[in-house]
This record gives structure tokens, sequence and C-alpha cells, in this order.
């Protein structure tokens, strides 16, 4: 038990006799465990009903703040003087007896609160309690705060009183962490809800986008042509302009519908025998914007049997996710490779980028669908659906970033090419090329 003081007065009271103190165990069970606080109010108030105390809370330690907060109180003259007086937080650093318990997990109890010195003042002098026992709470398996029960009279609780206290914690330390976890499930099946919700009308209005962007586009193209046989540079390049961000509407309603068919089960690819290098090249340079250079590192081919749209789209993302976030100047690299591994050769393209690099709080999810990172205007699709591309090859997407120095994104798929079509190593040549702003090909505004 632990009782730290031998001036407790240990007496029997007949009235708070064994059977009544189980009795208020097993009420404490039948307690809901929807809501934390007031699962947490109504053990304190069963608590302080069974003991005959003035006032019982339930704190628990918040990290944020490294205090002890009340998060369940009895509803008592004394507990109301007690958030009166600012005692329903205490910072561990204050030190007191509630603090010694929760960093010793040693049970507590005095019966002469005034004289106890390692008492912080304000219970000794402001509370009006005389008695008071603490214990600490444990939760699922970790001491998380402390149970503790004032009395407004000295020597008001016995030696059966401290040892229900005891299993009374350990009662209220199972009913906050059920009240934890239910917590936790309605809020999970709350954002479910809602994101389903959301996706539905976000899907709604991605086909109807689809139907009107087509015509529009096709009303641009020919201004555009217009433009040019008459020569008006001018409304040539307004006009460009109008189709480039057309184009990365296009793209991201794209992105949209194709998460819906992900969903779905209806996302489908249609492999054909094509040169990586080729569809790498190709990409590159309808993603090329002034200011902003892409190198390739490639070799003269690599024969891979792939979905070439889905292969596009993917480094389309890429891409645009990694000019997004290089400074001007520091291009963009993007790198061929065939690889050797165990069931056959691989392909595997590499994008990096030289900006800030990826949060550490966002790396581990930046995978996931809206997982876009702090400040970015994009849903946060590309990313997630270039590695539901690769997966759908076979392969595989992966990232390695550190803050300050930029972003690497591997693409790695099985070629299954037949043998015949493979190019002898002597063939390849290693080359790289600058693509730099000549397209009206934009890129998405993607994920962090």
């Amino acid at each position: 038990m632990g009782i730290q003081d031998t001036d407790v007065g240990m007496h029997e009271r007949g009235d708070r006799g064994l059977e009544r103190l189980l009795t208020t165990l097993e009420r404490l069970l039948e307690i809901e465990g929807g809501d934390a606080a007031e699962a947490l109010n109504q053990a304190a108030q069963l608590i302080a009903e069974a003991l005959g105390a003035d006032k019982v809370d339930v704190f628990l330690y918040r990290a944020e703040i490294d205090s002890l907060v009340v998060e369940g109180l009895s509803d008592e003259p004394m507990s109301r003087r007690q958030v009166a007086l600012g005692l329903d937080r205490l910072p561990l650093s204050n030190g007191g007896r509630a603090v010694e318990v929760y960093q010793t997990g040693r049970t507590h109890a005095t019966g002469h609160v005034e004289a106890d010195t390692g008492e912080l003042p304000g219970i000794r002098r402001g509370l009006g309690a005389h008695s008071l026992i603490a214990a600490a709470l444990v939760v699922a398996g970790e001491r998380r705060g402390v149970l503790q029960a004032a009395f407004a009279r000295a020597d008001a609780f016995s030696a059966h009183d401290v040892v229900f206290l005891e299993a009374a914690a350990r009662w209220a330390g199972a009913l906050t962490h059920r009240a934890e976890l239910a917590e936790l499930a309605t809020r999970q099946a709350v954002e479910q809800e809602r994101r389903a919700i959301a996706e539905d009308i976000v899907t709604v209005l991605a086909h109807d986008l689809n139907n009107l962007l087509m015509p529009l586009r096709w009303h641009l193209q020919l201004l555009a042509r217009r433009a040019a046989q008459d020569g008006r540079e001018r409304d040539i390049r307004d006009a460009s302009e109008a189709i480039a961000s057309l184009t990365r509407l296009t793209r991201l309603v794209a992105n949209l519908l194709d998460v819906a068919r992900l969903d779905r089960g209806l996302f489908t690819l249609t492999p054909v025998p094509l040169d990586v290098t080729q569809v790498v090249r190709e990409t590159v340079r309808l993603m090329g914007r002034r200011g902003s250079a892409v190198q390739v590192q490639a070799p003269a081919s690599l024969d891979a049997h792939a979905d070439p749209d889905r292969l596009r789209q993917a480094l389309e993302n890429l891409l645009a996710n990694a000019l997004k976030h290089s400074p001007p100047g520091r291009p963009v690299t993007v790198r061929v490779e065939s690889e050797d591994r165990p069931d056959g050769q691989w392909a595997v393209i590499t994008v990096s980028d030289r900006g800030e690099g990826i949060a550490p709080e966002v790396l581990p999810r930046i995978f996931e669908r809206y997982a876009a990172g702090s400040g970015s205007p994009g849903l946060g699709l590309g990313l997630y659906l270039a590695r539901q591309i690769a997966e759908a090859h076979g392969g595989a997407l992966s990232v390695t970033s550190t803050p300050g120095r930029g972003a690497r994104f591997a693409f790695a798929f099985p070629c299954h090419a037949d043998e015949e079509g493979d190019r002898p190593p002597d063939d390849e040549a290693d080359d790289e090329a600058d693509v730099d702003g000549s397209s009206d090909g934009p890129r998405e505004e993607k994920d962090a």
C-alpha cells in the first residue's frame, strides 16, 4: 500500500463497510465509456460518495504542458474551490504530493494536510482539506495520472478506505482506457464517413468538369490556330497559357477520377512492349518549363512491358512535384537504370530535386491520399496515384529525403522483356540532356 505518513488515524467506520466499497467498484464498471470526461466525472462522484469524501478528482498527465490536469471531478463545494484556486492544473515543476505519487507510483495518505510541508501551500491553506489519499492511475500498463480523495476533517479515513482508493484507481485506469478507445473509434468512424461523403461529391464534380473541359480545350485550340494564322503573337501567347492551365486542370480531374476507379476496383492497366527511355524523354519534354531544367540520364533504350499512359501519368506526377519544389537554377534530375534482381530485370526511374526536402512529420504518410504538406496548393493525390501505378505494375515507389537537401523518388517495376529484345550492355550509352521551358505542357500542383 505504501502509505508514507505515520500520523494517519486508522479507525474503522462501520457505515463504510467493505461491502459498500465493493458495490461501488461494480458500479464503476457500469459507467459508459463513450465520453472520457463524462465517464471520469461519474467515477469521481461514485468514489466520493463511497468514501464520504469532500472531493475526488482524477488527474491525467498532459505532456504538452508538463502538468497533471483534472479530467474527472466530483460535484462538491471543495471541488469548485479547487478550480477557483487554479489547483486543477499541477505543473510537475511545482512539486506537491499528487506530483510525487505520479512520479513514484507510491500511494500517499495523511490525516493532517495542514502540517504536511511536502504539500503545495494552496492545498494546505486554501483548499480546506485536512485529510488526503492519493494513488497512482495506470492506463494500459502506463502510469498516466493520479486518483485523489480529500476530506475536510482530520483523520477522516480508515485503512480500508486507502485500500479501496488504490483499487478504485485501477478501475479508473481501465475506465479511462476504455473511454479513450471509444472516443478514438468514434472519431475514426466520423472521419471515415466524412471522407466517404467528400469523395462521392468530388467524384461527381470531377465527372461534370471532365464533360466541360473537352469542348473548352477544343475552342481554345481553335482560337490559338486562328491567332497563329493571323500572326497575332500576343493572342497566341495568351491562348497557350490558357491551354496550359486547362491541361493542369485536366490532369487534376484525371487524378480525381482515378482515385474513384481505385476505390471501385476499376483501375486497370494495358501493358504493351515499350522503350522506357523513350517514354521518359517524351514526358520530360512535355513537362519542361522556362526557368526549370530537367536533366535526363538514361541508356539509349530500355525495353519493358508496361502501360505507357499510366507510366507517363506517374512520371508526370513525380516531375510536377519535383519542379514545384525545386528552386530556380537548380535542375531536377531524372535517371533511368536497369537492375538485375532475383526475379529478373527491373526498370528504375528516379526523380530527384534539390529543394527544401520533405518535412519529417509528412514523410511517413507522403504516399497517402490527401497527404499534401503544409502550404501546398495541391490535393495530395499525385504521389498516391504514382505509387498505385507502380504497384499495379508489380513494382514499388519509394522516397528518401533530407530536410534542406531535396527528395529522391524511385519508381521501380519489372521489365518482363523478352531476352531477344534486350540490348547488349555495349550498345547502351549513358547520356544527359537538359530540357527547359519550350513546351506548353504544364504541371499539376501537387504533394509536398
